[in-house]
């Protein structure tokens, strides 16, 4: 189970959005934490707290497949992103990177900002606890679930290789 509050952002928030290009001649991800959403929501990388949640609208992570989005926003401590839906490479670069992602549009729609909310990964449940309603997304699929366990498919294949 993951609790936390949530952020919400809009609809169509671009990969160049989440982690501007301007930051990533710096190669190290702990780097662009301060940076993450910096130019949509400057207090964001300063207030977001471990294991909150980024709640958006349609198509997340759109524009470039760059897969320093999913590691930056998973680098700033955030637990999963809830979102309305998601481009397809930003989804798969996600689970790639180790980062948790929930296509939910009831959750998307109706969860405020700062809403505390509790999350079951394995039931896809999530639960706004300052609203009292509950909301229904795909659970994670179980290897997609153990590529977020192991941290994503980098280390789960170094893992593999040294017999772990």
């Amino acid at each position: 189970m993951m609790s936390g509050n949530a952020w919400v952002f809009g609809d169509h928030i671009s990969s160049d959005a989440i982690i501007p290009a301007r930051y990533l001649s710096n190669k190290d991800p702990r780097s662009w934490s301060p940076m993450v959403l910096a130019d949509l929501r400057p207090e964001f990388a300063e207030m977001v707290g471990y294991g909150d949640f980024i709640v958006a609208g349609r198509n997340f992570g759109c524009g470039s497949a760059r897969e320093q989005a999913p590691l930056s926003i998973k680098s700033a401590g955030v637990g999963a992103v809830i979102a309305h839906s998601f481009s397809r490479m930003f989804f798969r670069n996600a689970f790639n990177m180790g980062l948790l992602v929930f296509q939910c549009p009831e959750a998307a729609a109706r969860v405020h900002d700062g809403d505390r909310l509790q999350v079951d990964p394995y039931k896809g449940l999530i639960e706004d606890l300052d609203q009292d309603r509950k909301f229904q997304a795909e659970p994670v699929d179980p290897f997609l679930a153990d590529l977020v366990r192991s941290g994503g498919l980098m280390k789960k294949v170094a893992k593999k290789l040294a017999g772990r």
